[in-house]
């Protein structure tokens, strides 16, 4: 049985050492001094994806701000969202008196966040494009109620991680989220976020960007990928009527029960089955 937590079966024994590193730099405290901030919402990774191993979720919340506008929602980038930190360095408090980023007056809804589990993301990061397409259907041919459909990036790619599938890969997702919830900046992702659209007044940040190596995210990169998708539970009673009702009413259209990645160069992602319960679509 696969307990969350594990690394992925068949792992080699140079994968497993680079699982064990890597979530050595997951679980790694930030200060100042290594990088944190001058905005953040966590110290480290594992702060927030802890229970009940590194890798599962967490009682902070992150705020998310957006605006609406002809039909469209925006993201506000350009003054300081998505994410709106909630935590600033000493140094940032001192030379600006804010002691969390201020939230975006133009925005029209603010949304909280919880940690998502990241068990089994790999897997998630290599279901094939044309597996996601099948189940797309924008203008409910089948009508059968649901209208599924991808969230493209600006450059065309499917969008898989984040908030409404904004991000296409796990590892841009794993980079960007070091800047946006710890302020640790990263060869994928090397500025800082900004405070309300302006940038970091000179003097507050004291480590040079960026503020972690290549070979910190490739450790990090390769121990979310390998964590391991937890064995289901096996129901009976109460949950197995439940799985029933859940068959019966409809939810498998877009909960999808089981995926199934494509080709990688490691062994125990290639070709894999796992419990997904999402068709990664909007």
């Amino acid at each position: 049985m696969v307990k969350p937590g594990d690394p992925l079966p068949g792992l080699t024994r140079d994968q497993r050492d680079r699982f064990q590193r890597g979530r050595a730099v997951f679980d790694s405290v930030f200060t100042p001094e290594t990088g944190l901030g001058p905005l953040f919402n966590s110290t480290a990774c594992g702060e927030c994806h802890e229970d009940p191993k590194s890798g599962g979720t967490g009682d902070e919340v992150e705020v998310h701000a957006t605006a609406f506008r002809g039909g469209v929602c925006d993201p506000l980038v350009q003054e300081g969202g998505p994410v709106i930190q909630q935590h600033t360095t000493p140094a940032l408090k001192q030379a600006l008196g804010i002691d969390q980023e201020p939230f975006p007056p133009s925005a029209t809804a603010r949304a909280m966040r919880t940690t998502p589990v990241i068990f089994g993301r790999g897997l998630l990061d290599l279901v094939p494009d044309s597996v996601i397409l099948s189940y797309a259907d924008p203008n409910d041919k089948n009508h059968d109620g649901i209208s599924g459909r991808p969230n493209r990036n600006v450059d065309g790619r499917i969008g898989r991680f984040g908030r409404k599938a904004l991000v296409p890969t796990l590892r841009e997702f794993n980079a960007g989220a070091f800047v946006a919830e710890q302020g640790v900046t990263n060869p994928a992702v090397p500025t800082e976020e900004t405070i309300g659209g302006k940038p970091i007044p000179p003097g507050v940040d004291p480590v040079a960007d960026p503020e972690i190596n290549q070979d910190q995210l490739d450790l990090t990169n390769d121990f979310v990928r390998f964590l391991a998708a937890p064995t289901p539970a096996r129901l009976g009673g109460a949950g197995g009527r439940g799985r029933e009702i859940f068959s019966r009413i409809g939810c498998p259209a877009c909960h999808v029960p089981t995926l199934r990645t494509g080709d990688s160069p490691v062994a125990a992602l290639r070709f894999k089955y796992f419990a997904a319960y999402t068709d990664i679509l909007l």
